[in-house]
């Protein structure tokens, strides 16, 4: 009777353990599917399925791969920690397929177990429209510096076919559409987007939409992105002081650097362990000495220093200074 009973456990993990395997990992990505809807040709369209490791061992991601060429996966992050975020990223060919599309991406984990996991993808990328380039790419651009760039519109079909507005949901990004021909069948627009020089410092990754007269697509997607880079820098971001004993004291130096001749006009720290150093005159490169006195309290301190200079409208920029005050014994 044990071993019949055995033999039934057995069996019953075999038959239930590759589903159980598959349901750990799946549990991990926040969506599974995805419907890029309708997409013109030549238009960038790309969606990240993000994972995130919610176990204690290292998860792996040892490789990805498409039932379809319509579709090109690529592993952002292969190797996560705990709470450790990664990404699949999925995107659709719309310069090289044509129509309904749609396709199985599978990705495989070999650690901490095997499992394999299905994500899925479709859309309907239309002929006649056609974006050149297939979005609107600012790269790396300095802060307070406004960029431009131009995207070809071309529609094949009806002549009444036209862009009756634009809409645009950044309040930093500009836009301007000119008609450039209309006859034959053929529609052309050269669109001009702008982005302001007062964007935020930081990475831009989003979307806006052209607004048609076409039932089947009353709105184009368009793709922007780009990085406005700080127009002052700090070095190091993190500055280590070190381990220290009460009253004991530490002097080190920070590099502040611009690509123009700025000045320093303010350093400033929330705590009072700290002193600066504050330098003059107008340079590309400044270096701040700062000075940390140990308190008597033991335990670790985190210091936010800030410097403003008088680039544009008062550009800062910051590091976090840390240190530890060890514990001192009088026997």
């Amino acid at each position: 009777m044990h071993r019949r009973l055995t033999l039934i456990a057995t069996v019953f993990l075999l038959v239930t353990t590759p589903a159980i395997g598959k349901e750990w990992a799946r549990k991990m990505f926040e969506e599974h599917a995805h419907d890029f809807g309708t997409v013109a040709r030549g238009g960038k369209a790309e969606f990240e399925f993000v994972i995130q490791n919610i176990y204690k061992e290292e998860v792996h991601i040892a490789s990805v791969r498409s039932s379809c060429g319509c579709t090109t996966p690529t592993i952002i992050n292969p190797t996560l920690k705990t709470w450790e975020k990664g990404a699949i990223r999925a995107k659709f060919n719309s310069r090289t397929f044509l129509g309904q599309k749609s396709a199985t991406v599978t990705v495989t984990i070999d650690k901490p177990y095997f499992a394999e996991v299905q994500l899925t993808v479709k859309g309907y990328i239309r002929s006649d429209i056609v974006l050149q380039p297939g979005s609107v790419d600012f790269g790396d651009i300095d802060a307070g510096v406004s960029a431009q760039r131009q995207v070809a519109v071309t529609y094949a079909g009806r002549d009444t076919w036209s862009i009756t507005g634009i809409e645009m949901p950044n309040s930093f990004l500009r836009s301007e559409l000119m008609e450039t021909r209309r006859g034959g069948g053929r529609v052309d627009y050269q669109m001009k987007v702008r982005l302001s020089e007062d964007a935020p410092q930081g990475y831009l990754s989003e979307q806006f939409f052209l607004i048609t007269n076409d039932s089947r697509m009353e709105k184009i997607p368009v793709t922007v992105s780009g990085r406005v880079l700080p127009s002052v820098t700090v070095s190091p971001q993190s500055l280590a002081l070190g381990v220290l004993a009460p009253g004991q004291r530490v002097t080190k130096q920070i590099l502040i650097r611009s690509k123009k001749p700025f000045a320093v006009t303010g350093v400033a720290c929330d705590g009072d362990c700290l002193t600066f150093d504050q330098p003059e005159g107008q340079k590309k490169l400044h270096m701040i000495p700062v000075t940390f006195t140990a308190g008597d309290e033991p335990g670790k301190l985190a210091m936010k220093i800030k410097i403003k200079t008088d680039i544009g409208q008062g550009a800062t920029a910051q590091c976090l200074a840390t240190a530890s005050v060890r514990e001192v014994n009088n026997r």
